[in-house]
């Protein structure tokens, strides 16, 4: 069974950028996809960009089209969330997740603990 572990999480002042880093272990099969998802004090988890196994295929939540990036790195088991011009509401747990793909949290089936960003005003 596959193991996630989120990393690069921080504090970052409103406009500045951080990575992401999702590091796999185990088995996965080629047809799933790695999701980002992220879930703010009080509201819903919401889903933020996913990734086929390929690379080729991405998709990304309306809140952060244009600012963030989701890449991954088979060689390295690795997926990325670049994150560039940060907002406060982007603050907010993040998780990885690997499952069927889509934006709904219910399509990923193995999840990592989190990893906290707080962006600054």
């Amino acid at each position: 069974q596959v193991q996630l572990v989120e990393s690069g999480g921080g504090l970052v002042q409103a406009g500045g950028s951080l990575r992401l880093s999702c590091a796999a272990s185990g088995h996965t099969s080629s047809s799933y996809f790695t999701g980002w998802f992220r879930q703010a004090p009080g509201k819903e988890r919401e889903f933020v960009a996913a990734i086929s196994m390929s690379g080729y295929t991405t998709s990304y939540g309306d809140s952060v089209k244009g600012r963030f990036t989701i890449s991954r790195s088979n060689a390295k088991n690795t997926v990325y969330l670049q994150m560039n011009s940060l907002k406060p509401e982007d603050t907010a747990v993040y998780y990885c997740a690997v499952g069927r793909g889509g934006y709904g949290d219910t399509e990923y089936d193995t999840w990592g603990q989190g990893t906290q960003v707080t962006v600054s005003s």
